[in-house]
C-alpha cells in the first residue's frame, strides 16, 4: 500500500527513507529516492507557490501509485508532494521507490514522476525577486515526452 501524503510542511528525507525501510522488512534490497527543488531559475525566482485541488490531488497521486504497483514488484512506495510557498532549495516533491531490486524501484520512481508532472492537479505560480507579478507556470512539452514511453 503506497503513502500518499499532501502537506505545507517540509519533509525530513531521511526520516522518510528509515521510515520505509523500518516498515518494509528484510525483503527490500533497493530504495531508491526522488526529491524535486525548487528552483531559483538563476536568481529571478524568490518562491513558486504550489496550489492544489484538494481531495482530487491525493486521489489521482494514489491511481499514480497503484498503477506503478501493477507494472513493478514493488515493497513500499511513499509521494509526497508540497503545496504552499516554497523558496529556492527546499524540496516540493518526493518519490521513494522499494522493492528486492534496483531496478524496478529506478523505473517506478521515474514512472510516478513522469505522471506526477502531468497528470496530478497541482498549479504553479512563480513569486519573482525583484517583485514583478509571476506568471503561472505553464505545461512542457518534454514531460508529455517522457510520458509517453509508459503508454502501453
Amino acid at each position: 500500500m503506497a503513502r500518499v501524503i499532501v502537506q505545507r510542511e517540509a519533509f525530513d528525507i531521511a526520516a522518510e527513507i528509515a521510515r520505509m525501510a523500518a516498515d518494509g522488512g528484510t525483503d527490500i534490497g533497493a530504495i531508491v529516492t526522488f526529491t524535486g527543488l525548487c528552483r531559483s531559475e538563476k536568481g529571478v525566482l524568490a518562491a513558486l507557490e504550489l496550489e492544489h485541488y484538494p481531495g482530487m490531488a491525493e486521489a489521482e497521486m494514489e491511481r499514480i501509485a497503484r498503477e506503478a504497483e501493477g507494472r513493478w514488484p514493488i515493497d513500499a512506495l511513499t509521494i509526497i508532494h508540497r503545496y504552499g510557498k516554497i523558496v529556492p532549495g527546499e524540496g516540493i516533491v518526493l518519490v521513494l521507490a522499494a522493492s528486492a531490486h534496483r531496478a524496478a524501484a529506478f523505473e517506478a520512481a521515474e514512472f510516478l514522476m513522469d505522471y506526477l508532472k502531468t497528470h496530478a492537479p497541482f498549479w504553479k505560480k512563480e513569486h519573482r525577486a525583484d517583485g514583478q507579478e509571476g506568471n503561472w507556470v505553464e505545461a512542457h512539452t518534454r514531460d508529455d515526452v517522457a510520458l509517453g514511453r509508459w503508454r502501453d
